[in-house]
C-alpha cells in the first residue's frame, strides 16, 4: 500500500493547526526548575526590578517569545517594575515590541512601571558596567529620553537595586550573565532559554548559580500553568504533541504495510 506524500503532508498540516486554533489543553507536568524562576519572581515584594534581558536573535522567536510573554505577565501582575534591553542586535525591536505589548495588556506606563533601554554592543562590558552605574552604560534609553530624568531608572544605580536578572537566550550569553553579574557582583540571575541549550545550564542549577531555568516551548507552557495564562507555549506544546502522534501513527501503518505487502508477495 502507497500513501501519496501530499496526504501525509496535509494531515501534518492539519494535526499542527486545529491545536494552534482550538484549545486542547493537554496535561503537561511543571518541573522543578520551572516552578524555582516562577518562585523567585513569585517572592519579590511589589515595586521591585527585575532586569529582563533580550539575549537572542529573531530565528528563535517562536521559543523566546512565549517564554518571555509569560514572565513579563508574571511581573506586571505582581507590580513589579521592568526594566528591560538587548544585548544582540536582533532582539531589540523583538524585545521592545513585546515589552510594550504585555505592559499594554496589565495598563503598565511607560517611564514608571517599565523601561526599554535599547541595544548595548560588547555584553561583556555591558553587563560589567551594571554593576557600576547604569546610567553610563544606558545614558538614554530606546527612545533617547535620558534615563535620569525617567522616573524609574532615575532610581536605580547598579545591581544593588536589581532585584532579579532574567536573560532570554538562544546562545551562550546567560554564561556571561553568571560569570560577572552573579559571580562578581552576587546578582540574582534566571534563565529562559531555547530547548537545544536548555542541558548546557544544568550544571548552573545545581551549582545554585541561577536561580531557576525555563527550556523551550515547554518551559513556557509550563510557567504559563502556573500563572493561569495559557498562551502560546500551551498551543505550541499541544501542537507538537498532536503532530508527533500522527507521526508515530504512519510510522507503525508504514511498517505494517511493509510486512503485509511482504506476506503477498510471498
Amino acid at each position: 500500500m502507497k500513501i501519496d506524500r501530499r496526504i501525509i503532508f496535509v494531515l501534518i498540516a492539519i494535526s499542527v493547526a486545529i491545536p494552534l486554533i482550538f484549545k486542547i489543553g493537554l496535561p503537561n507536568k511543571v518541573t522543578k526548575e520551572v516552578k524555582m524562576v516562577y518562585d523567585s519572581i513569585e517572592e519579590l515584594e511589589q515595586g521591585e526590578v527585575v532586569l529582563v534581558s533580550f539575549d537572542h536573535e529573531a530565528s528563535s522567536l517562536p521559543e523566546i517569545k512565549p517564554m518571555a510573554q509569560a514572565i513579563l505577565r508574571h511581573c506586571f501582575s505582581k507590580n513589579l517594575k521592568v526594566v528591560s534591553f538587548a544585548l544582540l542586535a536582533e532582539g531589540t525591536a523583538i524585545g521592545d515590541e513585546i515589552l510594550r505589548n504585555v505592559a499594554n495588556e496589565y495598563d503598565r506606563k511607560y517611564g514608571r512601571d517599565y523601561v526599554f533601554l535599547g541595544f548595548r554592543p560588547q555584553y561583556t562590558a555591558a553587563i560589567l558596567g551594571l554593576g557600576e552605574d547604569l546610567h553610563r552604560v544606558f545614558p538614554e534609553d530606546y527612545k533617547g529620553i535620558s534615563t535620569s530624568k525617567l522616573n524609574l531608572t532615575k532610581e536605580i544605580k547598579n545591581y544593588e537595586d536589581i532585584s532579579l536578572v532574567v536573560s532570554l537566550a538562544d546562545g551562550d550569553l546567560p554564561t556571561y550573565w553568571i560569570n560577572y553579574a552573579e559571580a562578581r557582583y552576587n546578582q540574582r540571575v534566571a534563565i529562559a532559554v531555547t530547548a537545544v541549550m536548555a542541558t548546557t545550564y544544568y550544571p548552573y542549577l545545581s551549582s545554585k548559580q541561577i536561580t531557576g531555568l525555563v527550556g523551550g516551548l515547554k518551559g513556557a507552557a509550563e510557567y504559563e500553568i502556573l500563572i493561569n495564562k495559557p498562551g502560546m507555549g500551551s498551543k505550541g506544546m499541544d501542537a507538537q504533541s498532536v503532530a508527533h502522534v500522527v507521526i508515530l501513527l504512519l510510522v507503525v501503518l508504514g511498517n505494517v504495510s511493509y510486512f503485509l505487502s511482504g506476506k503477498l508477495r510471498k
